[in-house]
């Protein structure tokens, strides 16, 4: 299961959201634009931007997370949010010795399926190790004869051997990394991703991801998650039919 840890974020986020929409809507100087923005005000700020649509505001509050124990599958589904900055541990640069990976639900729930999977991670191992090594004897010996020391052969050679012997390795495989939102693109992120139709690894990974933001900035992301905590559902024939259950999930009263 994945692990998520709130690393930083903007320091008073709600209260910077809230100066930032006060300059918007009033003649106050920047040396001022704080000023009177008490906790109720600082809400009702924030409120009223959800109210009218104002989102710009929001990006001005960021939150940082670091991020483990997800899949390379879930790594190529959460870049397509292109309003993040994301540090991933490289496979190129980092060797995977008895690499971790991700088990989905439904294959271990099968006995079967379970044994299978596992058996295919094994292999998937034994290649790796097997390619690595054939890579780096070669590469070893290159630059050996290049004039390398054998300890400066030896490291660079394990370096290059594990830039092709990646290519093995399963989206099963683990990775860790560091993800930084604006609070704008992480509502638009809920949205998609807390909807009971997104990947099970990546909904799981959002939920967790909103428990730790409420908890920072409770009025922007009060009415966070899918959109049919909001209103109908956007999914037309493909919705999944649960409205009323996920609106209870979150406390969402009809």
């Amino acid at each position: 299961m994945a692990k998520v840890t709130l690393l930083a974020h903007t320091p008073l986020p709600e209260k910077v959201v809230a100066a930032s929409a006060k300059l918007c809507y009033s003649p106050s100087d920047i040396e001022t634009v704080c000023e009177g923005l008490t906790e109720e005000k600082t809400a009702s700020f924030v409120e009223m931007l959800a109210e009218i649509g104002h989102e710009s505001p929001i990006e001005h509050a960021s939150f940082t997370f670091g991020i483990e124990g997800v899949s390379r599958s879930l790594l190529a589904q959460i870049t397509r949010h292109r309003i993040a900055s994301f540090s991933v541990q490289s496979q190129r640069y980092v060797a995977e010795k008895a690499f971790e990976y991700v088990v989905p639900p439904e294959i271990e729930g099968i006995p079967e399926a379970k044994a299978e999977f596992l058996k295919a991670m094994e292999e998937d191992q034994r290649h790796y190790e097997s390619l690595t090594a054939l890579l780096q004897k070669k590469h070893q010996e290159e630059f050996l004869k290049a004039g390398k020391t054998e300890k400066e052969a030896r490291r660079l050679a394990e370096k290059k051997a594990i830039e092709d012997a990646r290519f093995v390795l399963p989206n099963a495989c683990t990775t860790k990394m560091i993800c930084t939102m604006n609070a704008r693109s992480l509502l638009n992120f809920f949205s998609h991703r807390c909807c009971n139709r997104a990947q099970w690894e990546i909904r799981e990974l959002a939920e967790q991801m909103l428990d730790l933001v409420k908890k920072e900035a409770p009025h922007i992301f009060e009415k966070a998650g899918p959109p049919c905590l909001r209103g109908a559902c956007p999914e037309g024939k493909m919705s999944c039919g649960k409205a009323l259950e996920i609106r209870k999930k979150y406390g969402v009263t009809p």
